[in-house]
């Protein structure tokens, strides 16, 4: 099953189930100004976690196209993307625990195909700072599930003594986590706002067991270990909580909300622990290999970058967003510029953003019309945005270049002129003298950050005037 069978088939799913499909939601939230994007299938839908009613039903299902900035830094390894699509399905006060984990477990299993013995689970510890208590519910459900498929159901606490050794060996089916396994959109309870839906939730896992694990993770692999041995493949949230002025208080009624990622389903059905090599990213990926006559083995990172970013960038626009210097235009023109900086050290040295951007579109023409519909209108915008890029990046190399033949290095200062006045990324100042030679001063960062802070306190005081 590719990317595109999986979708189809997740929604079938839940429709057999009594859910109805309820369409996407554009990348920019409407009414919702607390996020620049919506990061997740739920954001449409708090009103009704919160106790409104849906007016398609309790059972609702859909594939949500998703954007989170936040993880772009992380975007070059096997398995981070900053878009990405999210499935998803709902109870509204319906269902619950007891048929929403084997539900989900029969999806992969039955539908997929995975290898039940690769599944790993992990599962809310409690919070005794809020009295919230341990879901054993959600663990006796899934260790019922793996011992009929006669597989151990052993379970484990992380931070007790025991712990370390157990997890060592991939042994601990069920693992226990504090924070990790509380769900919400701000991230963790400390941080969630009064009335903000939440709750603890059930984590699945896929395990890699070729992919050694890197004891710069820590000394023992288990199921949120960052090494990429294990991939988490969703997530269902039970969610019964409100926050209150003093801590948390039950919801009116019980909802479960799940959201799984689609390309790293897809990447599992393969067998692949790489999500750019899954049907709605590879295609993107060859032909990056094609334009640049580039190795992917040898230049994966980069190739991820700049796939992902201009897939995002493209949905972007198709959702009214252009480039800015602020809020959601910022983002997509910081996305198209990292896309450039990153297509610079495969050798794509002339334009190339109008060669991918229809890739993007071909792929999901018959999933997301709407992106067809507007594969012109993209194409222009990212390569309007990439043209003037690449203006700003020749005058950058040219004024470092001039530095370096003076005999100076690159000081903060000069690395903050090139960013303010020419909007020379700091990132790409570094790596251009890395690949030119040219000598940065051991101290740049400290007077990087002083003129930054400088010009910051000018903008205030002329704000004041």
């Amino acid at each position: 099953m590719d990317a595109h069978d999986i979708r189809q088939a997740y929604l079938d799913f839940f429709v057999a189930r009594g859910h109805h499909v309820i369409a996407r939601a554009p990348l920019v939230p409407r009414d919702d100004p607390s996020t620049l994007f919506n990061g997740s299938g739920m954001q449409q839908l708090v009103p009704y976690l919160l106790g409104a009613e849906h007016p398609d039903g309790t059972r609702l299902t859909d594939s949500q196209p998703c954007l989170r900035a936040q993880d772009i830094e992380e975007v070059g390894d096997n398995r981070h993307t900053t878009f990405f699509e999210m499935l998803g399905n709902w109870s509204l006060g319906d269902y619950f625990k007891r048929e929403q984990i084997p539900w989900f477990h029969e999806f992969l299993t039955d539908v997929v195909g995975l290898d039940p013995a690769r599944i790993y689970v992990s599962c809310f510890s409690g919070m005794e700072r809020f009295g919230l208590p341990k879901d054993t519910e959600s663990a006796d459900i899934w260790a019922g599930l793996f011992e009929a498929a006669g597989l151990d159901a052993e379970r484990v606490d992380l931070g007790t003594e025991e712990a370390g050794a157990r997890l060592g060996t991939g042994g601990a089916r069920i693992a226990f986590y504090g924070d990790k396994n509380w769900w919400c959109r701000m991230g963790s309870a400390d941080a969630m706002p009064v009335g903000e839906p939440g709750g603890p939730d059930t984590e699945v896992f896929y395990l890699y067991p070729d992919v050694p694990h890197d004891p710069a993770y820590g000394e023992h692999c288990h199921q949120n270990c960052d090494c990429g041995r294990f991939i988490e493949l969703g997530n269902s949230v039970f969610t019964e909580y409100r926050r209150t002025e003093t801590g948390f208080e039950s919801l009116p009624r019980k909802n479960v909300d799940y959201g799984g990622g689609l390309e790293r389903i897809a990447a599992a059905a393969i067998d692949s622990p790489d999500v750019f090599a899954v049907s709605v990213l590879r295609p993107v990926v060859d032909r990056l290999v094609e334009l640049s006559g580039a190795d992917y083995g040898e230049h994966a990172a980069a190739m991820r970058v700049v796939a992902d970013h201009l897939r995002g960038a493209t949905f972007l626009v198709v959702d009214g967003v252009r480039p800015s210097n602020k809020e959601q235009g910022y983002v997509l023109r910081r996305l198209i510029r990292r896309a450039v900086r990153f297509a610079f050290g495969l050798g794509l040295t002339e334009e190339f953003a109008a060669d991918l951007v229809p890739v993007v579109a071909d792929v999901y023409r018959d999933r997301y019309p709407e992106v067809a519909a507007h594969r012109d209108d993209a194409v222009a915008v990212v390569a309007r945005e990439e043209r003037s890029f690449r203006r700003t990046v020749r005058r950058g190399i040219a004024l470092m270049h001039e530095t370096s033949e003076r005999g100076g290095r690159l000081t903060g200062a000069d690395l903050f002129t090139l960013y303010d006045t020419y909007g020379f990324p700091v990132e790409l100042g570094l790596e251009e003298a890395r690949r030119s030679n040219v000598t940065v001063d051991p101290g740049w960062r400290e007077e990087f950050d002083a003129a930054m802070a400088e010009q910051r306190e000018r903008s205030r005081a002329a704000a004041k005037r």
